[in-house]
């Protein structure tokens, strides 16, 4: 599937340090958010780890994908621990991530964190991460609203991250992975939580759906609308729209469907109807005529 993504990031209005990182190999189709997280020692080298990780580690081409993730996640995970335990000034740093990879028409994503992943299709916004967070699972079990939940206090705390604790490869309880067929008319939002802290996913679904074959121009949107919105952390999103995606808002849409309104306006009409028109007259003038001459006929009889 063959896909023109767009990125932007940004370290928000409140610092000049950015700990967001984000990787975009279109040719392999792999795209990945990571958040250092933020206020712990060195958040902006526990990102860019995960990010050297997995670019090396991962290879999409080779055998099964799910499980290639998690292995590229745990040894990213495995390594800044490391870093952690054997260098002061690292110590405490950590990350949330949230990885796609695009292959034979299907998406795979592996997550860790309150980093997410939307999909826009037919109009709509779904997240499809779960937040691994207190704040962010209660969203999630509908005890807590949207609203509510970006302007929660402990929005930014997270049970689940890279570099806390060692993990095993194989520890099924870590990253969240799933896969699903990705549509030609559907696109992916991956994103920090600078974005989806000030932004709802409506806010979301109205920039993405000015998408007009732009992708750095929307994700660069949802940016600059973040940061109007307060912009209090840094943001980062990754925009993959799939190759039939235009969005309902963008000028394409509107024309096409000014196109289509012209169309039907002025749908000839066929130069058959005058004729047949005269014919059915000519064939109702027939069967009366007929009719009249044969009562006429009967009507002599009896006078005879």
């Amino acid at each position: 599937m063959k896909v023109a993504p767009g990125a932007a990031t940004d370290p928000g209005l409140l610092t000049t340090v950015n700990e967001d990182r984000i990787l975009v190999d279109t040719d392999r189709g792999v795209f990945l958010v990571v958040d250092g997280l933020g206020g712990h020692a060195a958040g902006d080298r526990a990102a860019q780890i995960a990010v050297d990780v997995i670019a090396r580690e991962l290879h999409p081409g080779e055998g099964e994908i799910a499980g290639q993730i998690r292995r590229t996640i745990a040894l990213a995970n495995n390594e800044i621990f490391r870093l952690a335990q054997e260098e002061t000034d690292c110590a405490g740093m950590g990350c949330v991530l949230t990885l796609v990879v695009i292959r034979d028409g299907s998406v795979t994503f592996g997550h860790v964190g309150d980093s997410r992943l939307y999909l826009i299709w037919n109009g709509s916004v779904r997240k499809l991460t779960s937040d691994h967070s207190p704040v962010g699972e209660q969203e999630d079990l509908g005890e807590m609203t949207e609203f509510e939940a970006m302007t929660h206090p402990r929005r930014n705390e997270v049970f689940r991250d890279l570099g806390s604790r060692e993990h095993r490869v194989d520890d099924e309880e870590f990253v969240e992975i799933k896969s699903f067929r990705f549509h030609d008319r559907a696109a992916l939002l991956l994103c920090t939580d600078g974005l989806s802290d000030a932004l709802t996913s409506t806010d979301i679904g109205e920039i993405v759906e000015r998408y007009d074959g732009d992708g750095d121009a929307v994700a660069q949107a949802l940016v600059e609308a973040a940061k109007q919105a307060g912009g209090t952390d840094n943001i980062s999103v990754v925009f993959v729209p799939g190759p039939d995606f235009v969005g309902a808002q963008s000028p394409s849409a509107a024309s096409a469907r000014a196109r289509h309104a012209i169309t039907r306006m002025r749908k000839p009409r066929s130069r058959w109807t005058p004729r047949l028109r005269q014919i059915a007259w000519l064939v109702v003038g027939m069967i009366v005529g007929i009719i009249f001459w044969t009562g006429a006929q009967k009507l002599i009889g009896v006078l005879q």
